[in-house]
């Protein structure tokens, strides 16, 4: 039995995307991150787990944050 109320991601684990933080003073090191992870969603949006080279840590950003990436990458 398929459950509906699961929004599908726009995005899957392994891909590039560009990362564009909503909230100021929340810099990001770099632009270009990889999907680590799907997140359940949160208040009707879909979260993603997110990691670049550039920093040692992952983060968690919103499908709205992200966009397909431009980087060959």
């Amino acid at each position: 039995m398929a459950n509906s109320r699961i929004p599908t991601a726009k995005y899957r684990v392994g891909q590039m995307v560009d990362f564009v933080p909503s909230q100021r003073g929340l810099a990001a090191s770099a632009r270009s991150y990889k999907i680590v992870k799907l997140l359940p969603s949160e208040g009707g949006e879909r979260l993603y787990r997110i990691k670049t080279i550039a920093e040692v840590f992952e983060r968690i950003a919103r499908e709205s944050e992200l966009l397909t990436t431009s980087s060959p990458v």
